[in-house]
C-alpha cells in the first residue's frame, strides 16, 4: 500500500512551512497580501501571515455575492418547525450588513465580544458573519449547556452583547433558552449591556430592559451598507470553549487569516470540494465542526451549505437522504454515532432516495468502527472517509487527502495520515522517546502548528503553554492528550484520551466539571466520574458517589440518582448527565489520596485493572463491582 504522491507533498509542507503556506495563502482575498508568512520568534506562539490584512466575512460572502449573487449560500431546514429557507449570496450579504449595523448601534466595535446562545437557526450564522465583518469576536455557546456553564463562559469572554432566542426544539420538544439565559446572567459577575432576542414564537417570555428584538433591530437598519473592517491576519476571529481537566473551560482563540487559508485549503485537498458544490454537515454551530464546516469553510469555498435543525430519525430515518436527494448534496459530513443510530433502521430508508449526487461521506468526532463503516459503505457506495481533529486545531490533523492524491487509500478504523503542515509523532509516555511502528504512544505535533490552529487560550497565554506544550527532542511539541498507534504503512489509529476528558457522541466533556456539579448535591461527600466504552456513543460518563450519611437505606439510592441527574442537568445540561450513578462507601485511592480513575474505568469495562496493591482500601474495587451488579441500582 503506497501513498508516495501524498507522502512527498506532505514532507514538503513540513520541511518548508513558509513556501507551502505562502502558496496556499493565494486561495483567499487579501486587502494587504502578507510578505511575512510565519513569525516563530516566540515559540510555542506561531503567528501566520503576520503583516497580511483580510476579513473572513469578505472572503465568505462579499466576493461570491459580487460574482455569483444568485447562487444559494445557505439552505436552512428545520424538521422541528417544518420550515425550509434558501438564502442566496446576495441576500446573505445584505442581511449580514443589516445585522452588523444593528450590533454597531449597540456599541459593538472591533475587538468586542458577542456571545451567541442559540439554536440551529440562520440568525446565528448572520450574527457570526456580522461579527467577522466588523472585527468583533464571537463566542458561540452550545445551546445544550445549562445556566451555570453559560455563566462561566460569560464571565470569561465578557461580551458586550449576547444574542439568543426564545427557544430551540429537539425531537418535537421545546427547549426554552430565555429562562436559562436570564439565570446565567443573574449568576454571572459580568453583565452584558444588551441581549438581542430572536423571537421564534415557540414559547412566551417577558422582555427585560436589556432585551432588544433581533428582527426589529435588523429592520431598523434595512438596506444598510457596512464596509468591511480589514483585520490583521493575527487578530482574533472567535473564542470557542472546550472542556479541560479542571472545572474551568478553556477559551480556544482562533485567528483570522490563518483560519481562512487553512479551511479553504482543506476544502480542496481533503474534501475535494469546489464552488457550486453542496455541503451538508450535520453538526451544530456550538461545536468546532459547525464553526468550520457548516459556516465558514463551505462559504469560503463558494459552496451551498445545508444548516439542519432536527434529528437524523425525525420524522423518520430517511430525512437526511431526502435532503441529499432534494438539494443534490455532494458532500455529507457527520459523526459515527449518528450513523450507528441510522444503522438500527432498514437500509430501505436510504435506498428509497436518489443519493447519486453524493461523492463522499466524511465522519469525525470519535473512532469509526468497522461494522458501521462497512454498513454505510454498502448502502451508499461512496468513499467513507474518517478524519481526526480537535477544537484546538480547527481542521483535520489526520485524514485522507484525495485532493492531492486521488488514489490515497483508507484503512477501516484509522482516520488516516497527517495532513499538510502537521508533523505528527507518537511519544512514549514514560520515556519521552519517539515510538516505533505499532507501539502505543501519545499523539503529539511538532511546533509550529499549521495555520488555522488556535493561537492561544483567551486571556491566558500561560495556561495555553502549560496545558498543551512540552519541550522535547529539541523543539516544542503539542499534546493532543490522545493515545494512538501507527502501523507500518503510516496509518494512525486513535485509542482514547490520556486525561480526564471523555468523548460522548463526539462531544468532549470534562469529568471534573461533572464531578463539581455532583458535589454541589447536599447528600454527596465524594465523587469520581469516568468515561466508559459505549457501543452507540463511543463513551458515556459513569459516576461513583460516596454519601455524607452512610446510614441512608439502599432503597433510597434510585431517588438520589435521579436527584443527581437533575443537578447535573441544571448546572451543565443533559449532555453532561452520567449514564448511571452508583453509590459506594469508598472510592479506590492510593495511600497518598490519589483517586485511581484509570482503575475505575478498567473495572467498569471489564478489563484488567492492573496493579491494585497501591489501593489503600482493598475492598474498594469489590464494592464497585457489587454496586454495578446490585439489583437495587439497575435501571
Amino acid at each position: 500500500m503506497s501513498t508516495q504522491t501524498y507522502s512527498l507533498a506532505h514532507q514538503a509542507s513540513i520541511d518548508n512551512h513558509e513556501t507551502f503556506w505562502g502558496e496556499q495563502a493565494k486561495r483567499i482575498h487579501w486587502h494587504q497580501a502578507p510578505t511575512q508568512i510565519l513569525d516563530n520568534s516566540k515559540p510555542p506562539f506561531a503567528k501566520w501571515f503576520t503583516d497580511g490584512q483580510t476579513n473572513l466575512c469578505y472572503n465568505a460572502v462579499d466576493r461570491w455575492a459580487k460574482n455569483n449573487p444568485d447562487r444559494i449560500a445557505i439552505v436552512h431546514i428545520s424538521t422541528e418547525t417544518e420550515t425550509e429557507q434558501q438564502i442566496s449570496y446576495a441576500q446573505l450579504n445584505q442581511t449580514v450588513q443589516e445585522v452588523a449595523a444593528g450590533l454597531m448601534s449597540l456599541g459593538v466595535n472591533k475587538g468586542d465580544r458577542v456571545l451567541l446562545y442559540m439554536p440551529m437557526i440562520v440568525e446565528a450564522v448572520y450574527t457570526m458573519l456580522a461579527c467577522a465583518r466588523i472585527g468583533a469576536i464571537h463566542s458561540v455557546v452550545f445551546g445544550g449547556f445549562a445556566s451555570h456553564s453559560l455563566a462561566s463562559r460569560i464571565n470569561d469572554a465578557t461580551p458586550k452583547v449576547i444574542v439568543s432566542a426564545d427557544a430551540g426544539m429537539r425531537g418535537g420538544k421545546i427547549i426554552p433558552y430565555k429562562n436559562l439565559l436570564n439565570e446565567a446572567i443573574d449568576i454571572a459577575e459580568h453583565k452584558p449591556a444588551h441581549v438581542l432576542m430572536v423571537n421564534r414564537g415557540l414559547t412566551e417570555f417577558t422582555p427585560l430592559a436589556r432585551d432588544i428584538d433581533f428582527e426589529q433591530l435588523r429592520q431598523k437598519h434595512s438596506k444598510a451598507s457596512v464596509p468591511v473592517q480589514w483585520l490583521n491576519s493575527t487578530d482574533a476571529s472567535y473564542i470557542l470553549y472546550t472542556s479541560g481537566t479542571t472545572g474551568k473551560p478553556k477559551g480556544v482563540e482562533r485567528d483570522v487569516g490563518g483560519y481562512a487559508v487553512a479551511l479553504t485549503t482543506s476544502m480542496e485537498q481533503i474534501y475535494c470540494a469546489k464552488a457550486g458544490d453542496v455541503f451538508f454537515c450535520t453538526s451544530d454551530i456550538g461545536w468546532v465542526v459547525g464553526h468550520s464546516y457548516i459556516v465558514y469553510a463551505p462559504l469560503l469555498a463558494g459552496m451551498t451549505t445545508i444548516m439542519y435543525e432536527g434529528l437524523p430519525i425525525r420524522p423518520d430515518a430517511a430525512i437526511w437522504w431526502q435532503i441529499v436527494e432534494k438539494y443534490r448534496v455532494t458532500h455529507l459530513f457527520s459523526a459515527p454515532t449518528a450513523i450507528r443510530v441510522l444503522k438500527k433502521h432498514p437500509t430501505t430508508m436510504m435506498t428509497q432516495h436518489d443519493t447519486s449526487s453524493l461523492r463522499a461521506l466524511f465522519l469525525a468526532g470519535e473512532p469509526l468502527d468497522e461494522p458501521t463503516s462497512q454498513w454505510i459503505f454498502d448502502a451508499l457506495q461512496v468513499p467513507i472517509i474518517d478524519n481526526y481533529w480537535q477544537t484546538e486545531t480547527g481542521w483535520p490533523i489526520l485524514s485522507v487527502a484525495r485532493g492531492i492524491d486521488a488514489q490515497m487509500p483508507t484503512k477501516i478504523g484509522s482516520p488516516g495520515k497527517p495532513m499538510m503542515g502537521y508533523r505528527v509523532e507518537l511519544i512514549h509516555d514514560q520515556t519521552g522517546e519517539i515510538c516505533a511502528d505499532n507501539e502505543k504512544g501519545v499523539v503529539m505535533i511538532h511546533y509550529p502548528l499549521p495555520p488555522g490552529c488556535m493561537k492561544t487560550l483567551w486571556g491566558d497565554d500561560a495556561r495555553f503553554t502549560k496545558t498543551y506544550w512540552s519541550k522535547m527532542h529539541g523543539t516544542y511539541m503539542y499534546s493532543t492528550f490522545d493515545w494512538g498507534v501507527r502501523d507500518s504503512d503510516g496509518f494512525y489509529f486513535i485509542l482514547g484520551r490520556t486525561d480526564d476528558v471523555i468523548n460522548v457522541a463526539g462531544h468532549r466533556l470534562g469529568t471534573r466539571e461533572i464531578e463539581e456539579s455532583i458535589l454541589s448535591h447536599n447528600k454527596v461527600a465524594e465523587v469520581a466520574v469516568v468515561g466508559i466504552e459505549d457501543t452507540l456513543k463511543g463513551q458515556v460518563a459513569i459516576a461513583f458517589v460516596v454519601l455524607k450519611n452512610s446510614d441512608i437505606a439502599t432503597d433510597q439510592y434510585a431517588m438520589i440518582e435521579k436527584e443527581i441527574f437533575s443537578t447535573v442537568d441544571h448546572h451543565l445540561g443533559s449532555l453532561a448527565r452520567p449514564a448511571r450513578v452508583y453509590i459506594v462507601s469508598v472510592l479506590p485511592k492510593t495511600r497518598s489520596g490519589k483517586l485511581l480513575r484509570r482503575t475505575l474505568q478498567a473495572v467498569c469495562e471489564g478489563r484488567d485493572p492492573g496493579d491494585i496493591t497501591t489501593i489503600e482500601d482493598a475492598s474498594a474495587l469489590e464494592q464497585i463491582k457489587s454496586a454495578m451488579n446490585s439489583s437495587t441500582q439497575k435501571s
